[in-house]
């Protein structure tokens, strides 16, 4: 199988990233888009080999990264430096992360929690790693579907056993790379976003467990 180069996957008649800054631009959650590098968005694209005329593609070359939701999700993309690795490095297509991977999951995202969005390569829909029960969980969307309930989803329904009353305040004084530890973890009976105490680690921290789990 040939390999495209970044040229080729540059759809220019049907480019998808118009359609997602509308789509942001447009939707009820918060959002930063911190635009990539020309030269590192070409590169993810020639190492994803995925078109810009679809969401995961536009976004890869397009996007260094977003922070949504006061900074609760931070979704990769070519990278930047206020996001915390990229498409490539995170999923073992550069060596710039010293972070494993997941055979048959291309992680896109990643949350304040410690939970993480991974697109499941065996039927191109997003998964969910679940910090309250160290699982993955399907979530039966595609990653444009997925884009869509990013944009204007019911988030805070979503994480509302993980957040607590002052969440929003305190995930915008995180640093780039930060999650949120629980004491007691979410997993435990004890644990929740109320209950437990919340300390900043590095999010590799929490990636390490859910690769344990895997």
């Amino acid at each position: 199988m040939s390999v495209l180069s970044a040229q080729e996957l540059i759809d220019r008649d049907n480019h998808a990233w118009e359609e997602i800054v509308q789509l942001f631009g447009e939707g009820t959650n918060t959002y930063t888009i911190w635009p990539a590098d020309r030269s590192e968005g070409e590169e993810t694209l020639r190492c994803l080999q995925v078109s810009t005329r679809s969401y995961l593609g536009a976004i890869a070359y397009e996007a260094g990264g977003m922070c949504l939701d006061h900074g609760w999700i931070t979704l990769l993309g070519a990278g930047h430096a206020q996001v915390y690795g990229n498409l490539r490095s995170w999923n073992g297509l550069e060596d710039q992360l010293p972070v494993k991977t997941l055979t048959g999951k291309l992680l896109v995202a990643y949350d304040a929690a410690g939970g993480f969005f991974a697109l499941d390569t065996t039927d191109g829909q997003i998964c969910y790693f679940a910090p309250d029960t160290l699982e993955w969980e399907a979530t039966e969307l595609t990653y444009s579907e997925w884009i869509n309930w990013l944009a204007a989803g019911d988030l805070q329904q979503f994480y509302e056993t993980f957040r607590w009353q002052n969440w929003k305040q305190q995930t915008e004084q995180l640093e780039v790379g930060q999650i949120f530890a629980y004491y007691p973890p979410l997993w435990t009976t004890e644990g929740g976003g109320e209950s437990s105490s919340k300390q900043a680690v590095l999010v590799t921290e929490a990636w390490q467990l859910a690769l344990e789990k895997s």
